[in-house]
């Protein structure tokens, strides 16, 4: 009985290291190139609305793919599919060092965002199902672990280059961490086929109005996060700052990012309703966008902070609120899977929106006013989200019968 236990914690702990391991490899592809962006639109002839696709197409494909990713995970099982998933990102970040053009380089992008698609719809009821007594807190350790990830892949750049390797070979680099949580995964996950989902949920949680209500928040709040690491480093830049200067401000911003994601749902674990931590979130974000747009030279390293924590707390706190709509994982899971993936199509508008303002304006200030009104507008939605009204959000209604178990019909 005790071996057994043993075992059963030791599995445990292995898949808390995988959440880690995996968790980090999902930003750096997206905050890399920020720091070093003079360099790649020098060698590529990019224009501002060639580099926002780097950001805006992997945005769209984490968005778009999480609508079939669970059909992939019914296919195909988990731990295939994220094994396929993480080879993919290793795959895409390898090919970095082959990217003569500005092309290649948006195609590498979109590889690798094909492949953070799966992960990210995946994991939430992964989560669910393997920590059942311990949601928010692992979800907030998976989140942190998004952050750091972003945090560890805008310092790395700067790093690499000092060391003598061109942006190239400093992008491909990322493909070893990467690998490290593939041959990880090999090892820890189980080889089980998920089972095949219902049919008809994802189809009735789409008929509900709280499914989009959670879509329209999730995007908005993750379009400001987007646009931070599309624009932040240029912008600063144009101000006169240097490459290792901007990328140790957007280090700044996702380290506050995972210690948020992490803390906040420590904090609102006590309790089930978790609208005071993502208001206070939200305010965060407000002050530092605003920070940004009037006062960029004065204080930017506290500007960037506050949007990084308030974009890492509500970030983990909006998948702990999916997770927490339905009580059977692989509805909850559902859930959660379709709230990124809508949010992050609309995320992925942000950096496009961001040049446009630029382009009309000739400065990035009014980018950041219109995620400040955008994370007020997120604020109004999180405040209808009372968990003792979650069942009503969810049952069945007289005329949808196809529905969703474990609240009364």
């Amino acid at each position: 009985m005790k071996q057994s236990r043993n075992g059963r914690a030791s599995r445990q702990w292995a898949m808390v290291g995988l959440v880690v391991l995996i968790g980090i490899n999902l930003r750096p592809f997206l905050t890399a190139p920020g720091p070093m962006l003079a360099d790649i639109v020098a060698d590529t002839g990019l224009r501002f609305s060639g580099v926002a696709m780097l950001t805006l197409l992997p945005m769209l494909l984490m968005g778009a793919g999480a609508f079939v990713a669970p059909a992939i995970e019914a296919a195909v099982g988990v731990r295939r599919g994220l094994i396929a998933a993480l080879a993919l990102l290793m795959s895409g970040s390898w090919l970095r060092l082959f990217a003569t053009d500005g092309l290649i380089l948006i195609l590498t992008a979109m590889m690798c965002g094909a492949g953070v698609a799966f992960i990210q719809a995946a994991f939430p009821g992964i989560i669910k199902t393997r920590f059942p007594t311990s949601v928010p807190t692992v979800t907030g350790l998976y989140s942190a672990m998004i952050m750091g990830g972003g945090a560890f892949g805008a310092r790395l750049m700067p790093a690499l280059a000092s060391a003598g390797y061109g942006w190239r070979a400093a992008l491909a680099w990322l493909a070893a961490p990467v690998l490290v949580a593939l041959i990880a995964s090999c090892r820890v996950l189980p080889d089980a086929k998920a089972v095949r989902p219902d049919k008809t949920v994802t189809g009735s949680l789409l008929r509900r109005p709280r499914s989009w209500a959670l879509m329209a928040a999730f995007g908005l709040i993750n379009s400001g996060y987007s646009s931070l690491v599309a624009w932040l480093a240029p912008y600063y830049q144009t101000q006169g700052w240097t490459s290792a200067e901007s990328s140790s401000l957007v280090a700044i911003m996702a380290l506050c990012q995972a210690s948020s994601a992490l803390g906040l749902p420590l904090l609102a674990r006590s309790s089930c309703d978790r609208r005071p931590w993502l208001l206070f979130a939200a305010a965060m974000q407000v002050v530092g966008f605003s920070g940004l747009a009037f006062f960029p030279t004065q204080g930017a390293w506290w500007w960037a902070g506050l949007c990084g924590a308030g974009l890492g707390g509500s970030f983990s706190l909006s998948i702990v609120t999916a997770l927490d709509h339905l009580p059977r994982p692989e509805q909850a899971g559902a859930l959660a899977a379709l709230m990124q993936g809508g949010g992050f199509l609309i995320a992925a508008l942000g950096p496009y929106a961001m040049t446009v303002m630029q382009d009309w304006t000739g400065n990035f200030s009014a980018g950041w006013l219109m995620h400040a009104v955008s994370v007020g507008v997120t604020a109004l939605i999180y405040l209808r989200l009372d968990p003792t009204r979650y069942h009503q959000a969810m049952r069945s209604s007289g005329a949808d019968r196809s529905g969703l178990s474990g609240f009364p019909t």
